[in-house]
C-alpha cells in the first residue's frame, strides 16, 4: 500500500537538501557543510524512506519484491553507504550527487506499486539472503558510480577543460582508494550471497539448488571482480583498465536479478 503523502514529503527532504549541497558544492564548502549539522539532516529522509520501505516490502507475512520497490531499496542503502563513508573520507561532493537518485527512489513504489510477493515459504534465511543481494547491488552501484566519475575526470584532465561540478570531487586517487575498498566489500558480500544460495538452497528458497540465468550471471559477475582484485593487488591495475572492468562487472551483475526483473515486471507485465 502506497502512503503518497509521505512519499512526497521524503521526496521534498532529498530534494532541499540536494539543492543545498549543489549549492555549497560550486562555492566549494560542500565538504564543511556535510560536516556540520546539516550533513546530519539527511537522516530525516533516510529513516522516512526506510519507514516507507519497510510498509513497501513486509506485506502479508512475506517479502515484496516488485521491481520499483527492489530499484528503491538499492538505492536507500545506496544513500545510506555514502552518508556513512563521509565520517572517514572527503566525499561530500559525491554524496551531493546520489541525494537526487535517492528522492527519484522514493516515489518508484508510490507511483509504481506493483505487487509481486516471494513465492515459498517466508523465512528469516530467505530474508537475510535476499537483503545481503540488495546490499551487493548497493556496494557495486557504488562502485560503478565512482568508476564513471573517475572516467569523466580523467578525460576531461587530458583536454584540460573540468566542468566546476567536477572540480569539487574529490582527488583521483582518493576516489580510486574508494573504489577498490567498496569493491572489495562487495565481493566479500557477493561472495557469500552465491555461497549461502548454493549450500543452504532448501532453507533459502525451500527447494534444491538449480543452475540458472541467474546463476551464470551472477557468477560472471563474481569471476569478473575477482580477476579486477587480483590484479589490483599483484599487477598494479588501476585508472582505465580499472574502470573498464568494473563496468563490465557491474553489468553481469544487473543482467542476473534486476534485468530479468524488468523485462518481466515493466515490459511483458508478469
Amino acid at each position: 500500500m502506497s502512503n503518497l503523502p509521505l512519499s512526497l514529503f521524503t521526496f521534498l527532504a532529498y530534494g532541499v537538501l540536494a539543492a543545498y549541497f549543489w549549492r555549497a558544492q560550486t562555492t566549494g564548502s560542500a565538504e564543511a557543510l556535510s560536516r556540520s549539522a546539516v550533513g546530519y539532516a539527511v537522516l530525516l529522509p533516510l529513516t522516512l524512506q526506510a519507514y516507507l520501505l519497510y510498509m513497501h516490502l513486509f506485506t502479508g507475512g512475506g517479502m515484496n519484491m516488485g521491481f520499483m520497490y527492489v530499484v528503491s531499496l538499492i538505492l536507500w542503502l545506496t544513500m545510506l553507504v555514502y552518508w556513512v563513508a563521509r565520517f572517514f573520507y572527503p566525499i561530500a561532493s559525491l554524496q551531493t550527487l546520489v541525494l537526487p537518485l535517492a528522492a527519484v527512489g522514493v516515489l518508484l513504489p508510490a507511483l509504481f506499486p506493483a505487487e509481486h510477493p516471494m513465492s515459498g515459504n517466508p523465512s528469516f534465511a530467505l530474508d537475510a539472503h535476499i537483503m545481503a543481494a540488495m546490499l551487493v547491488y548497493s556496494l557495486l552501484t557504488i562502485a560503478a558510480m565512482q568508476a564513471t566519475l573517475m572516467s569523466l575526470v580523467e578525460k576531461r584532465l587530458h583536454h584540460a577543460t573540468l566542468p566546476r561540478v567536477l572540480q569539487a570531487l574529490p582527488p583521483l586517487l582518493t576516489m580510486e582508494t574508494l573504489l577498490f575498498r567498496i569493491l572489495g566489500a562487495g565481493f566479500i558480500v557477493l561472495t557469500l550471497t552465491l555461497g549461502s544460495g548454493i549450500v543452504f538452497s532448501e532453507e533459502v528458497f525451500g527447494k534444491p539448488w538449480q543452475f540458472n540465468h541467474k546463476m551464470l550471471f551472477g557468477f560472471i559477475s563474481w569471476f569478473v571482480f575477482a580477476v579486477l582484485l587480483a590484479g589490483h593487488h599483484f599487477y598494479g591495475w588501476r585508472g582505465r583498465k580499472a574502470v573498464h572492468w568494473t563496468m563490465g562487472g557491474y553489468i553481469f551483475l544487473l543482467l542476473a536479478y534486476l534485468g530479468s526483473k524488468f523485462v518481466l515486471e515493466v515490459l511483458l507485465h508478469r
